[in-house]
């Protein structure tokens, strides 16, 4: 009987739902779009690639603004304006086009090209498992999230030992990470989402972004992590 009753309740919460998942995925797009274009365009133009690659501090100043921006969104989005969350949103994937720019500077176009399909691919998979899964993926988020705080010490520890054999399994051990947090992730905000307020602007708005910067950092670490993968894979 409990079952009977909260599949009716799902249910009947479907339409906000349906509602909430696509502003995530909308908003998500906007972002990965923006980045995409400002990566393509700076990398295009050597007077901004100079400027920000060659210019002493440049570089830094940028990459501190957005870990400012991204913790600082994600910490107090649900005390913004909707319009200063998405302002913010589309301000950071921006920034973030400017960054990431650099990898036209280092690998092949169809190396790019290809690590942005597969990544595309794995992450819809992951998604759709974290739609449709009834198993609770709070366990696998737990330990994925343990994984990427030791990607991330690895990473650190790497820049003084300068390994390519620590890269390359950094890289294979990020890849498995971001697609356990992408299933995670869905999941998370598609319960979220069965309680979203749907005639509540607002909270629907800050929450859409909130859902759309997650899966954007989960596709962007996925993608770079496969960069780096096919990459190493060509020489």
């Amino acid at each position: 009987m409990p079952d009977v009753y909260n599949t009716q309740q799902t249910v009947a919460r479907a339409p906000a739902l349906s509602v909430f998942m696509r502003g995530v995925y909308a908003w998500m797009a906007a972002g990965l779009g923006l980045t995409a274009l400002l990566a393509v365009g700076v990398s295009h133009v050597p007077a901004l690639t100079q400027l920000v690659f060659g210019t002493p501090g440049v570089l830094l100043g940028l990459i501190i603004v957005q870990l400012v921006m991204v913790f600082g969104l994600a910490a107090r989005v649900n005390r913004m304006a909707a319009s200063t969350a998405t302002a913010l949103f589309l301000v950071y994937s921006a920034l973030n086009g400017v960054t990431l720019s650099s990898i036209f500077l280092v690998y092949a176009a169809a190396t790019i090209t290809s690590a942005f399909i597969v990544a595309a691919g794995m992450l819809l998979v992951m998604a759709v498992y974290g739609s449709v899964t009834k198993r609770d993926l709070t366990s696998l988020g737990s330990f994925m999230f343990m994984g990427l705080i030791g990607i991330i010490l690895a990473s650190v520890v790497n820049l003084f030992l300068r390994s390519e054999g620590v890269s390359m399994m950094i890289s294979y051990i990020g890849v498995f990470v971001f697609l356990g947090l992408t299933a995670y992730d869905v999941q998370r905000f598609k319960d979220m989402g069965l309680y979203a307020p749907v005639h509540d602007a607002t909270a629907m708005r800050r929450a859409s972004i909130l859902g759309a910067l997650t899966l954007y950092l989960d596709f962007i670490n996925l993608f770079l992590m496969l960069l780096r993968i096919f990459a190493g894979n060509r020489r």
